[in-house]
């Protein structure tokens, strides 16, 4: 065995751990100074001087501001460079194609949002997700790197190949994001389904930051979580964690978009809600949407909710049972992985107090003992970006766990 072969990969081994420590302490406590940063490491003053040597010379991190002082000179303070690289999130959802830029520390500095082509095959999926990236690169000043795409979509997801095993709502199988993604753009690519991206960017970013053990439930077209456990987010052994839309709340339910019956997507995923609106109207229910057949062909999730907010009842009667329902499916959640908090986000709960307020109530009452019925729930506060914020998380955390030192002197 050649030792000093051992040795060198000990020591790149340490010097990447250094490197990653010290930059993610710069990202979440900048500016801040070299005292600082080695008393929190606890490395030595020559290693720390070579590290932030390292780390100014790749352009990474720059000097700010000089800090306070208790005598003597002001230190000088480091902070991530917010002008020269930047990472780009694509959201590829059902309906939209959101993509934006954002630079190390977070800013968004372009997005862009594109319809998603109706019923597409691979090829023309693909193509969308290209259009995109290339809309927002266009928008990005000339002076921006970019040092990575991190992709979230829906459906089941192998994060390790970065490709996309079943995406129901396209009724498509096998799609080779991270391969096609790579050679067009010469980029390291992330794939991730987009509720477990969306509760990285939570745990960066939003109502996640410093909970150790908290999911993100995401109620839209469907039904989704993302567990993040002791800090790490949890893929399970075939990477389906959190599909918690699939779990079988009623046997003799309606038909769920995944070919099963009785799933919780089918009774609070949007297109759900908007087919019990629909039946409540043309049943006699009385409602300030009308029930001619026209009137109700448009129909949307956000139009029941400004119906409800205006005081339609019918509205605000199948908002309420959607909240009860996906308050049961949040319960076994609390009862099964005993979280301390859930952030809740998506257009069906994220934006509705009718659906909010009653799932809280309905998880809280069904919760097993007093400890989890305290559990805290609350509303995603990331906004209309949210997912590709999440998926832009994905390539951030890749990025500054490896060597992004090297990539950003290339």
């Amino acid at each position: 065995m050649n030792m000093d072969h051992l040795q060198v990969g000990s020591f790149q081994a340490m010097k990447l751990l250094n490197q990653s420590t010290v930059l993610n302490l710069i990202r979440q406590s900048g500016p801040i100074s070299r005292s600082e940063l080695a008393k929190l490491t606890k490395l030595t003053p020559a290693t720390m001087t070579n590290i932030v040597g390292e780390l100014l010379d790749s352009r990474l991190v720059i000097e700010s501001d000089l800090g306070q002082s208790s005598g003597g000179r002001k230190p000088i303070m480091l902070k991530l460079n917010g002008s020269s690289f930047c990472v780009i999130g694509v959201y590829a959802g059902s309906r939209r194609i959101n993509a934006i830029a954002a630079a190390l520390d977070g800013r968004i500095c372009a997005e862009t949002e594109l319809q998603a082509p109706a019923a597409p095959g691979r090829s023309e999926f693909l193509a969308g997700l290209r259009r995109a990236i290339d809309e927002v690169m266009r928008k990005l000043p000339t002076q921006r790197r970019v040092l990575g795409i991190g992709v979230g979509m829906h459906g089941l997801v192998d994060p390790q190949q970065g490709r996309s095993i079943y995406a129901p709502h396209l009724n498509l199988r096998d799609i080779p994001v991270k391969a096609d993604l790579q050679g067009r753009y010469s980029l390291p690519v992330e794939v991730e389904n987009d509720v477990r991206a969306l509760s990285l960017g939570e745990s960066w970013y939003g109502q996640g930051q410093g909970i150790a053990n908290f999911i993100c439930v995401n109620s839209g077209t469907g039904v989704g979580a993302g567990i993040i456990l002791d800090h790490k987010l949890y893929h399970g052994t075939s990477f389906t964690a959190g599909e918690m839309g699939h779990s079988t709340i009623d046997l003799e339910g309606p038909l769920c978009s995944c070919g099963n019956y009785g799933c919780l997507e089918a009774f609070v995923g949007s297109p759900a809600v908007v087919r019990r609106f629909k039946d409540r109207v043309q049943s006699g229910a009385a409602s300030s949407l009308g029930k001619e057949e026209q009137q109700l062909d448009h129909l949307t999730v956000e139009m029941i909710q400004l119906a409800a907010a205006k005081g339609d009842s019918v509205a605000a009667g199948v908002l309420h049972e959607t909240g009860r329902y996906l308050g049961a499916g949040i319960a076994n959640l609390v009862n099964t992985l005993n979280p301390s908090r859930i952030i809740v986000s998506g257009g069906v709960a994220g934006r509705s107090s009718h659906v909010f307020d009653t799932l809280r109530q309905e998880a809280r009452r069904r919760a097993l003992t007093a400890s989890a019925a305290a559990v805290s729930i609350v509303q995603s506060g990331l906004g209309a970006n949210a997912n590709a914020i999440g998926a832009f998380t994905l390539i951030l955390q890749k990025l500054f766990e490896g060597n992004i030192v090297e990539l950003a002197k290339r």
